[in-house]
Parts: C-alpha cells; structure tokens; sequence
C-alpha cells in the first residue's frame, strides 16, 4: 500500500507508516495542484490542514482507502463523500489532549491571577500589588460542552483544582462520575462561573455560540475556546463582553486566523479583543507541545494498523 503524506509534520510520521510495511511518500511543502495530479497511485492519505479534502479532490483519487488527520476534528474533510467512497476516516483526536487541557489550564490561572499584565508593568518599573489581586479557581463551577478526547482531559485536570465539573455532549451519555456530572445545557446555563467549549466544527455548531447563547446563563462568566473561532459569533462575543456578561475570555481560537487578511469587521472585533485586559488570546497552539507533535503520529500510526488489520 501506498501513502502519501501532504503536510510538514514530525519526522517519525515517515518511520511509523514503514514500519507497518507500507511505502510512503512524505511530500511536506506540496502543493494542491500537484496533489490531485499524484494522489491516484495512493490508497492512503495523510494531511494537517493544507487545504479541504472535497467531492473534486477525491474524484482524483479512486484508490484511496483511508485519510488520517494530524490533528483533532474533521471539518477540512467533507465526511459524506468520503463515506460514498467507503474511504475511512480518523483524526488524531488523543494525541494532543493533554497539550490541550494545559494550556487552557494555564490560561484561566494566568487570567484569574492577572500573570501577564503584573510580569508587564514590572518591567515597566511598577510594583501593584492591590490593582492584581487575583481570583481562585479552587470552588468554581466549569461548564464544558463536549465530552470527547479534549473535554474529558480538561474535565480531570480542572477537578485537581477542586472545580465543580458539570459536562454535556449531545451525542455521549452515561459518562458521569463521583467528579464530574452529566448534565443539560440548561444546567450549564444556570450554574456555570467558567464555561469551556471542546466540540469540532460542524453545520450543526457553526455560530452557535451568539448573542442568544450569552443571554442564557443566569450569572456572569468567564468564556473559554480552545475548539474552533467559527463557533462563536465574534461581535457577539464583544458585545458580551462590553455588557459584563463575559468577565473575560481565555481564546487560543479565532472567527478568522488570517489576522492580516481581516475585514473591517473582523478587524474592529479583533481588536477589541486584543486589547482588552481580561482577554488572552494564543494562536492555535493550545494543542502544539512538542510531545504531542510527535504523539499524533503514534496516535494515526495505531489506527491505520487496525484498519489494516496489521
């Protein structure tokens, strides 16, 4: 079988396919044009996010068999077609769930203990001790919607720190515990001081997240995504957080991560974002750890040996 790999990742994702006895192609800096004119000899493909695995791309690839994302989620892949096609899908979804959940973590105790801001104006030469007075974790309700790899990670780091963890996923059940409980989105409205998105992008949860959705919970909070931009309505976001409804945010997830190639509005939301003190935002690297960089690969290189039967 031959596997063609289209996106620059850790060196191993070469190694580990031979292992299994199959002959790889590691073509990291290729581009489309390219792809479609060589993907037919393949029965297997590889990618990260180069660019959407559609109804024309897989018209050139007759053989192919099964595609394997370095990374968590779907949305750059178009399911259904896959699925007339027979072609197996699967994403890396465990290999960066730890790199996840700390770096949320990170960010809500960097948040609440007001980290950047007191290390900047240190270095400005100003001592505030009363103006950074922090805010505890410990005794907090977390809601997360999305139970998966990411979600259930988060879920047990964050009960270390004596969170209240209320969950919900709509396609998981019978996953509560004596630390976490299953719950409603109702529930989550109601009770909620941190709320944590950990679900993929789909047409289902595209903008779910909007003025509506805010307008919901009975208390302030404190709003987090290290999912995907495209579920929050940015204006909404701002609007939220001009009103108080937000406290802060915690975003390593952008409506557009092109954050040169904005539109106005796009731009006018981002930078009020930017510059608000109790907004952090980190671009995409919430799952970008060195170990998880090679562990994805472990991850995919698993689950093509099962679909292989190897």
């Amino acid at each position: 079988m031959k596997i063609l790999i289209v996106d620059e990742m850790h060196e191993s994702i070469v190694h580990m396919p031979e292992e299994l006895g199959l002959e790889v192609d590691y073509f990291p800096n290729i581009a489309l044009s390219e792809v479609l004119e060589k993907v037919a000899d393949y029965e297997g493909l590889i990618i990260r996010s180069k660019f959407f695995i559609d109804e024309n791309f897989l018209q050139n690839a007759p053989k192919l068999r099964f595609i394997g994302r370095a990374g968590a989620g779907l949305d750059l892949i178009d399911i259904d077609a896959c699925k007339r096609r027979n072609i197996e899908i699967f994403a890396a979804n465990e290999g960066n769930r730890i790199a996840v959940a700390e770096h949320l973590i990170g960010m809500i105790l960097g948040l609440f203990n007001k980290i950047e801001k007191s290390h900047l104006e240190i270095k400005q030469g100003q001592w505030k001790r009363e103006e950074n007075r922090g805010e505890e974790l410990f005794g907090k309700t977390v809601g997360i919607i999305g139970f998966g790899n990411n979600g259930e990670a988060t879920a047990s780091r964050l009960v270390a720190f004596g969170c209240k963890i209320l969950a919900y996923d709509k396609y998981r059940y019978g996953f509560g515990n004596q630390f976490v409980t299953e719950s409603t989105l109702d529930e989550i409205f109601r009770e909620v001081d941190i709320l944590s998105l950990h679900i993929p992008l789909t047409t289902e949860t595209n903008k779910m997240v909007d003025k509506a959705f805010f307008e919901k919970f009975s208390k302030n909070i404190y709003f987090c995504n290290v999912a995907r931009g495209e579920l929050v309505v940015q204006e909404d976001l701002v609007d939220a957080l001009k009103t108080g409804k937000v406290k802060g945010a915690c975003l390593d997830v952008l409506e557009n991560e092109k954050i040169n190639k904005l539109s106005e509005s796009q731009q006018e939301s981002f930078d009020y974002l930017k510059n608000h003190p109790n907004v952090i935002i980190t671009p995409h690297i919430a799952g970008w750890t060195f170990e998880s960089y090679n562990r994805i690969n472990t991850v995919l290189k698993d689950k093509i040996a099962r679909f292989l039967g190897l």
